[in-house]
């Protein structure tokens, strides 16, 4: 299919790349070598993961092993938004965690505190921003799941307004959308630039990188873990696991996950004029309240970001990188753009590309150990890892280090999610799921295979 006219020149990377200087990769793997701790995975989970540990362990040797670039895949191209949540939300949290919703809440603003100390005491230039989003309706259901948003953070004082009219029009003024929930205690960062940064620290703190090297298998050699990258072996006391959106080395790990791609759109710089027509002057950023979604942001140089609705998932779990550009996606998402904002119909995109979502059927993170406790790992993040990656990583160390824990007793993370089922049956699955999440949007009513998967806590939303 042939690209709408305004993507004719968008770049196929993602934008947030483009925002810091070039430097070299790390030498990749090419001698045996032994090492305290070795983490596969060099993203936000990954990095978090290093960084935290050393904290820990000053004396110990840390390797972090990447296959490719470190945060090239789903780590920098995702949308920064830094949630204060571990739990998708407190919606989520109450829906399916009851029991320790109220510690799950809490436990997420805290992290989202502590990311900003963490940002501040290593001098990092993640470009964090506490600015705040804002929740938008299109629909009467989706202002009432608005209202039903606004009780539960009365439940447990959370800072937020509900806007409609001139209100909501002096922060988003869109024929699309007639109510909205800001809520303060949010934040925003530029994906590329946290993984930069992650990755200078951790080399300042004496931490091994390794890129452009591969992990193709995870085996046991006497009292130690063997990992073999096409180059040469390591061997470690202790493994984490942070690939997440790639085939995970653990067989039992295969049906946890699933891969969903994602794709985003990148504008060209805007006017202020430009942006003041359509009320959007601060920098908080916005997703409305569909099951398809859309999330956008503003950047730095005045552009907008506008991602997400198109949800796939390719047969066999198919993860090609030649699946990271969808036409018809672009395109749709380019139409899109157009009906929530007239005023910039003419606005071309400079850069166009997809993602992969690491999904579980919870919804949430999951975390544990493996290999009799010499392997942690922690995946299934479905979309919110930006800020949980970085508790995910303190979970994994509290398991490998044996330590009873707030983190480490929490049912959400400890609790394996429903396997999904093997083809044919997971493409069915997720194709019924994802036709009951649409009549939803469409109808405001559940459908009958949704209200089943309800019953089982299963949820394919992002």
């Amino acid at each position: 299919m042939p690209l709408d006219a305004r993507l004719a020149k968008a770049k196929s990377g993602p934008y947030w790349a483009s925002t810091i200087p070039e430097t070299p990769p790390c030498a990749s793997l090419s001698a045996d070598a032994t090492f305290d701790l070795a983490i596969v995975g060099g993203g936000f989970t990954g990095l978090w993961s290093a960084l935290k540990a050393r904290e820990r362990h000053p004396d110990a040797t840390i390797l972090v092993l990447d296959g490719k670039r470190c945060g090239q895949d789903a780590s920098g191209r995702n949308g920064g938004f830094c949630a204060p949540s571990i739990s998708h939300g407190v919606s989520n949290a109450l829906e399916r965690h009851l029991n320790e919703a109220e510690t799950l809440i809490r436990l997420g603003q805290e992290n989202l505190n502590e990311y900003a100390q963490d940002l501040d005491l290593y001098e990092m230039d993640a470009g964090f921003s506490r600015c705040g989003k804002l929740n938008v309706a299109a629909t009467p259901w989706q202002a009432a799941g608005l209202q039903s948003m606004a009780r539960n953070y009365d439940r447990f004082g959370i800072d937020y307004n509900i806007l409609s009219g001139e209100a909501l029009a002096e922060k988003l003024d869109s024929p699309v959308y007639d109510t909205g929930l800001f809520e303060p205690n949010y934040a925003l960062v530029n994906p590329a630039k946290t993984v930069s940064e992650l990755r200078r620290v951790c080399l300042a703190q004496g931490i091994t990188i390794c890129e452009h090297s591969k992990v193709d298998r995870l085996s046991r050699d006497g009292a130690f873990m063997q990992l073999r990258t096409p180059q040469a072996h390591v061997r470690a006391r202790q493994v984490i696991l942070a690939t997440n959106s790639a085939e995970p080395l653990l067989k039992r790990l295969r049906t946890a996950c699933i891969p969903i791609f994602d794709y985003s759109l990148m504008t060209e710089p805007l006017s202020d004029d430009q942006l003041a027509r359509i009320g959007w002057i601060d920098g908080y950023g916005i997703a409305d309240s569909g099951n398809q979604f859309h999330y956008f942001r503003k950047t730095a140089d005045n552009r907008i970001l506008w991602a997400g609705y198109d949800a796939i998932y390719h047969y066999g779990s198919d993860r090609s990188d030649g699946l990271l550009h969808r036409a018809d996606s672009f395109n749709r998402l380019a139409a899109q753009f157009s009906q929530a904002f007239p005023s910039l119909a003419d606005v071309s995109f400079d850069y166009a590309w997809g993602g992969i979502i690491d999904t579980s059927a919870r919804t949430t993170f999951f975390a544990g150990l493996a290999h009799r406790g010499q392997v942690a790992y922690a995946m299934g993040f479905t979309g919110q890892g930006v800020s949980a990656s970085r508790f995910a990583a303190l979970t994994m160390l509290d398991l490998l280090d044996g330590l009873d824990t707030e983190r480490t007793r929490l049912r959400m993370s400890r609790r394996f999610p429903v396997p999904f089922p093997p083809e044919p049956l997971r493409s069915v699955a997720v194709r019924f799921a994802q036709r009951g999440l649409a009549q939803e949007d469409a109808t405001g009513k559940p459908a009958r295979f949704s209200r089943f998967l309800d019953m089982f806590g299963i949820g394919f939303n992002s």
